[in-house]
């Protein structure tokens, strides 16, 4: 069982920066994926940016387009904490933010935390 607590959002102006924070804890493997989805209001739950638990040559990470460039995800499994750093925030990245985690080998994300609201005003 894998326990996930996310913070670190808030309401930013456009063009602002935020960076969220998800600490895991629990029986963490290293083949698994860290992934951070969103959901905006109205809308579907919708992928953001994952990264592999491990890294060296097994290193996994990944972004939707919407986010490339201006989204980077790390991991300090050190402190079991995986971060989104958030740049240029637009209006349509608002949403609940979740961190999530799967193991490399299944397309679904088996643990997820409670969420984080982002809010950017324009």
């Amino acid at each position: 069982q894998v326990q996930l607590v996310e913070s670190g959002g808030g309401l930013v102006q456009a063009g602002g920066s935020l960076r969220l924070s998800c600490v895991a804890s629990g029986r963490i493997f290293s083949n698994y994926i860290m992934g951070w989805l969103r959901q905006a209001p109205g809308k579907e739950r919708e992928f953001v940016a994952a990264i592999s638990w491990s890294g060296g040559s097994t290193r996994y990470e990944q972004y939707s387009d919407s986010v490339k460039g201006r989204f980077t995800i790390s991991r300090d499994t050190a402190e079991n904490t995986v971060y989104l750093q958030m740049n240029s925030l637009k209006p349509e990245d608002t949403a609940v933010y979740y961190c999530a985690a799967r193991l490399s080998a299944s397309f679904e994300y088996a643990y997820w935390g409670q969420g984080t609201q982002v809010t950017v005003a324009s």
